[in-house]
């Protein structure tokens, strides 16, 4: 269980510096009204395949930590919602984490289906910026500078 934890906690550092690069290289480019090249395709792709890699991690690592049992130890979920730190982790953060990879996935796709640069950038900007701010909002930032 150590190394699905070690891979999970290390691979976040590749998926938040590639999401941050995909979401800074669209917005850029459409505001700058730049053209849509294979590099700008192969970016996007990466952070669609990274951010799905980690959330197989994260779900293979939810039912290792075997949070049921947890649950059930603290009195249910009324308890765990009660509880901040343990409703941050069994509920918030891998709730968040899905949307995030939800809102790439759609991003991703509706670019896809664009036949012009201008809106691939725009649907690339506008999901990929939502999936950023939900990404920092849930990071457990205080496992990651301990």
């Amino acid at each position: 269980m150590e190394t699905v934890q070690f891979i999970h906690s290390y691979w976040a550092y590749l998926v938040l510096f590639i999401l941050i690069i995909a979401t800074f290289n669209a917005v850029f480019k459409f505001f700058g009204n730049k053209e849509f090249d294979a590099k700008d395709f192969r970016i996007s792709l990466f952070t669609l395949i990274t951010m799905h890699i980690q959330l197989l991690i994260g779900i293979i690592l939810f039912f290792m930590k075997d949070y049921f049992s947890t649950i059930e130890q603290v009195g249910g979920m009324g308890e765990v919602m009660k509880n901040s730190d343990l409703r941050n982790l069994i509920v918030e953060h891998p709730t968040t984490m899905i949307i995030a990879v939800a809102l790439v996935t759609i991003g991703y796709s509706k670019h896809k289906k664009k036949l012009v640069s201008k809106p691939k950038f725009k649907m690339l900007a506008i999901f990929y910026t939502l999936a950023l701010i939900l990404v920092l909002a849930k990071i457990p930032w205080n496992l990651w500078f301990s």
